[in-house]
């Protein structure tokens, strides 16, 4: 303690000015800044103010502005600081920019908060073109706010819920229909679930006079479910459908994706065709960049041969599965489980990825030499080149045939950040299929039966999954938004309301359906799961000689 004291005692004129500088920045003191000031301008040759001290003084204005008693004061000083800070020669940075910037915004000065932003060119981060979009969405001036979100896309900066809803509210108030429309499914794009702010803005539009008159009256079914369809499902993008009155109720969804208040079905929400199309070249493109090319070329024209698959398999994940133990190794009785269960869904069997490294060791035993070899001559089974990373080659063979991904692996390595975190955890949703085994059953846990987004059905109407905590996602609240006419003809076929036999029956299903799991009863050893036709028993093991080729 005395040493501390000591310390204090000892320090400069400037360490002393930074201590009580940094102390009012802590403790968001105005008073004592501003005298801090002072007193560093009326001696200048002891106090050299720097950049860092600027930046301090503004941080503290611009967190000062929002109390009523401080706010005039706060807004003058910031101000004087600014301009003695350009007399100093000093270039503002972008933390500089940002604070000026919120003490125009708090004088109802966007244009100014939007020049000072604009200023900082491609250093502009979302903090500061903040408070020009926040003022213009506050003055009404909603042209002006769509210009900023226009300069802030240009410059790659993505926007977050806090943007789109002070950009929705604004169009909401001014009776924009066109940008209320594409809002909502800018916020669909950019978050999971809705604030109860935002939830309020969304209701307020709904509930407008405005609402009731835009949609069309008469509309192509058909291009609207292909549009869905192309889009991966949830949305169609063709604006308003329908007139007439809407009705917003919170709702919940069952299990299995129905709305218990309008008995709409929920999607699990893909990516698009056309993204589809993209994250398979990106896959291909950085495969081919650290793979032998003329291997993972091999694999790409083999796919197009061998097409007909639903599912993709990461054996080397699922035969390692819990082996982590003295006598554990590869469990073929476990791969052979996961084979049989896909193959009894669909009828189709699995395309299997493995290194060939670990296939040529299975063939070894005599145990597993046929069913192998029946796997490879069936084109179930593909070996991955020496040298190769096995990951490439199931992760594109599930994105370009559009099929399940059958793997625990969390998918968090280095080569899957190269792909990008938006869209690749939306096609994660809905295409990766994890597993567990129970005393030997082999147990899927198949993906989602809906996506918590909001989602725009065929018929116009929409649900808004609702930000919080849940136990569970069947206990989470949505807005259910329909025409009120669409739903009093729904109301003869569904309940309108969540009552006590519809929380009955949610129990009910939650039970039996819970988070999609399934279990099968064909068991996990090799004599009870093997070969196509499910005949094979297990033989003794025996060293042979390895088999030379994987693939035809």
């Amino acid at each position: 303690m005395d040493k501390a004291k000591n310390k204090k005692k000892n320090l400069t004129p400037e360490g002393q000015f930074r201590l009580s500088l940094d102390n009012c920045s802590k403790t968001k003191d105005l008073s004592t800044a501003m005298s801090l000031y002072e007193s560093a301008i009326s001696e200048p040759s002891t106090i050299r103010l720097s950049n860092n001290h600027f930046n301090t003084f503004l941080y503290i204005c611009s967190n000062s502005f929002s109390d009523p008693s401080t706010k005039n004061d706060a807004i003058q000083f910031g101000f004087r600081v600014f301009e003695h800070m350009g007399s100093c020669n000093i270039t503002p940075n972008e933390a500089t920019v940002t604070a000026i910037a919120r003490l125009a915004a708090a004088t109802d000065d966007g244009d100014r908060a939007f020049e000072l932003a604009k200023g900082v060119g491609n250093c502009g981060k979302l903090r500061t073109y903040g408070p020009a979009l926040f003022c213009f969405c506050k003055m009404g001036e909603a042209d002006k706010a769509y210009q900023v979100e226009e300069h802030m896309r240009s410059l790659g900066l993505q926007l977050e819920e806090a943007e789109l809803a002070g950009l929705l509210k604004v169009s909401v108030e001014k009776e924009r229909e066109e940008k209320v429309y594409q809002y909502l499914h800018k916020l669909r794009m950019s978050i999971r679930s809705v604030s109860d702010t935002t939830a309020e803005i969304i209701q307020s539009w709904f509930g407008g006079e405005m609402a009731t008159k835009v949609g069309l009256s008469n509309w192509d079914m058909g291009q609207v479910k292909e549009t869905i369809l192309q889009n991966g499902g949830g949305w169609h993008g063709l604006g308003w459908l329908g007139k007439g009155k809407w009705l917003a109720q919170r709702s919940q969804i069952a299990p299995d994706g129905r709305c218990l208040t309008c008995g709409e079905q929920l999607v699990c929400v893909d990516i698009d065709r056309a993204e589809t199309e993209r994250f398979a070249e990106s896959v291909a493109s950085l495969a081919m960049e650290r793979e032998v090319h003329s291997n993972f070329k091999e694999f790409q024209d083999w796919l197009e041969k061998h097409s007909d698959y639903d599912a993709v398999v990461d054996a080397a994940n699922v035969g390692l599965f819990q082996q982590n133990f003295a006598e554990g190794g590869f469990s073929i009785a476990q791969l052979v489980a996961v084979v049989k269960e896909l193959h009894s869904r669909s009828n189709k069997w699995p395309l299997v990825i493995l290194h060939k490294k670990r296939v040529r060791t299975l063939l070894e035993n005599a145990g597993y030499r046929e069913l192998l070899e029946e796997w490879i001559n069936e084109k179930i089974l593909y070996g991955t080149p020496f040298g190769s990373n096995d990951d490439w080659y199931w992760l594109y063979a599930a994105v370009k045939r559009k099929c399940l991904l059958v793997t625990n692996d969390e998918m968090r390595d280095h080569i899957f950040e190269l792909l990008g975190s938006s869209f690749f955890a939306r096609w994660k949703e809905r295409h990766q299929v994890k597993y567990t085994f129970v005393k030997g059953e082999i147990k899927l846990l198949m993906p989602p039966t809906y996506s918590v987004v909001i989602q725009e059905s065929e018929n116009g109407s929409w649900h808004v999954p609702l930000a919080g905590e849940v136990v569970e996602e069947f206990s989470r609240t949505w807005l259910c938004i329909t025409r009120q006419a669409s739903c009093e003809s729904d109301n003869k076929q569904h309940a309108s309301v969540v009552d006590a036999s519809q929380v009955s029956e949610l129990d009910q299903i939650a039970a039996s359906c819970h988070s999609g799991s399934f279990t099968s009863q064909n068991g996990g050893s090799l004599n009870k799961c093997s070969g196509l036709a499910g005949k094979r028993k297990e033989r003794s093991p025996s060293p042979t000689p390895s088999h030379s080729s994987l693939q035809s």
